[in-house]
């Protein structure tokens, strides 16, 4: 117990500290995941309706910075870059062993400086997709009728 002890004493006076959660600093290209806001994953990224999504809320990422992986591909990365600069949003582009290539892996990420607790943080989630307007006016027209008269008549169209 001592000598763990003076370990860390002497640890701290080199200015040597322990790292804490370094399984979820590697996930999230070392931020951690109480402070994410979006995330997209490497796969998500070579998703262009996906990455339109993200390039069109910009606008909420405004007190934010942005965590980009430095392996993702020239032309995504140089759009997020110029928007970052229309917007005044900061941005970092992560290169060290963080910074995986694996289809699961973290592409890019929104993060606070201070936690948010999001419970959900992935592009699809925080921002649902648009339903087609033609499902839409389907289903209108199916429920023209109403509760009553679907009960009393059945549903016939």
């Amino acid at each position: 117990m001592s000598d763990d002890l003076n370990t860390r004493v002497a640890n701290a006076a080199q200015g040597i500290t322990p790292q804490t959660k370094p399984d979820e600093r590697r996930r999230y290209l070392g931020s951690l995941r109480e402070r994410v806001f979006v995330r997209m994953n490497n796969t998500e990224v070579k998703d262009p309706t996906l990455t339109r999504l993200f390039l069109t809320h910009f606008n909420d990422y405004t007190g934010f910075s942005i965590l980009i992986n430095g392996n993702l591909n020239d032309e995504f990365l140089n759009q997020v870059e110029a928007q970052c600069g229309k917007t005044n949003i900061p941005f970092t582009i992560v290169t060290n062993e963080t910074a995986k290539t694996g289809p699961d892996d973290t592409a890019i990420l929104v993060v606070s400086n201070t936690a948010i607790n999001k419970m959900r943080i992935e592009i699809a989630q925080v921002y649902p997709p648009e339903i087609p307007k033609t499902e839409l006016t389907h289903d209108a027209k199916k429920d023209k009728n109403g509760f009553w008269h679907r009960l009393f008549h059945g549903d016939k169209q």
